[in-house]
């Protein structure tokens, strides 16, 4: 075999294994909570929010919000990522696949306006508001873990 029929080869190899690849992830069942906007690195207390800068402020309530828009809707489902259709015995075809995609870009397009309403308006908030709705986010998102406990 000559150089050339060598890389030709090798190039129809490697795409056949990239399309295995995707083919096979885009049948496996989504999880219905976004498992990538959902994780909270820290819940802090007030004493620690009142030693941070306001443009930390603002991200921290933002992140909780979006926390709480990915799981809120869904806790007749689940509290926690990595629950699909399949688990909960919902059919995981075509239509409902449809739906859950329906529902992840829905979000994305939610949370991006939501996030340019934050990044104009929320800077005129007062700190100790800001304070004391991420505490009382953190206490909701506590709460569901408590709630994930009961079932």
């Amino acid at each position: 075999m000559n150089m050339k029929t060598k890389i030709v080869l090798f190039s129809a190899v490697l795409f056949l294994i990239t399309t295995i690849g995707f083919a096979q992830k885009k049948n496996e069942p989504q999880s219905i909570i976004n498992g990538k906007k959902v994780a909270i690195k820290k819940y802090y207390t007030k004493e620690e929010l009142q030693g941070l800068q306001k443009g930390e402020l603002l991200a921290l309530y933002a992140e909780r919000i979006e926390s709480l828009i990915e799981t809120l809707p869904y806790i007749a489902f689940a509290t926690k990522p990595g629950i699909t259709m399949s688990s909960l015995g919902i059919p995981n075809d075509a239509g409902n696949i449809k739906v859950l995609d329906t529902k992840y870009n829905s979000t994305a397009v939610f949370l991006k306006s939501i996030n340019e309403f934050y990044g104009k308006i929320l800077p005129y908030s007062d700190s100790n508001k800001l304070i004391t709705a991420i505490i009382y986010y953190e206490d909701i998102l506590k709460s569901l873990h408590q709630y994930s406990e009961f079932n």
